[in-house]
């Protein structure tokens, strides 16, 4: 699936849809350049779960809860283990766990995901545009896919 965001807030309307049909266990990888929304699109998945705190970059933190929603969102950013290893990071807890993970940068840790997930690969068209691509692995993540064609084609 492919979508071409014009600004800011579209970007966020489609992490809001995207939010709204997460369940525990979910895995969302979001990939792309500095600056091509990945964190936009995180605000908007935490929306649409009902979280209401402000969601911020975890590039320092690595790794930010959020246990207010519907479900808690585990906020990941693994940029800063480019040269580094993710093993003590107990991610599998997280990934079998009561929330839904988003990681930003998964190309870091790719010898420790899962094998199903849903990936999004953003790319900056213009200062506010996005290119938003979807990849589904695993009977699950192809379900979500298809669910949110459908919540988007209803709005």
């Amino acid at each position: 699936m492919h979508l071409v965001t014009a600004n800011y807030q579209a970007t966020i309307a489609y992490g809001y849809q995207l939010g709204q049909l997460l369940q525990p266990q979910d895995l969302i990888l979001l990939d792309g350049d500095l600056g091509a929304g990945k964190t936009t699109l995180t605000q908007g998945i935490a929306q649409g779960l009902g979280i209401k705190r402000p969601i911020k970059s975890p590039t320092f933190t690595l790794i930010r809860e959020y246990q207010s929603g519907r479900i808690p969102l585990y906020h990941m950013d693994m940029y800063r283990l480019e040269n580094s290893s993710a093993d003590e990071l107990g991610l599998s807890e997280y990934f079998n766990g009561d929330g839904a993970v988003v990681i930003e940068w998964s190309q870091f840790i790719k010898d420790v995901l899962p094998t199903s997930y849903l990936r999004i690969v953003l790319k900056q068209q213009q200062p506010d545009s996005r290119e938003l691509n979807f990849q589904a692995l695993g009977c699950r993540y192809q379900q979500l896919l298809q669910q949110f064609e459908q919540a988007i084609a209803d709005k």
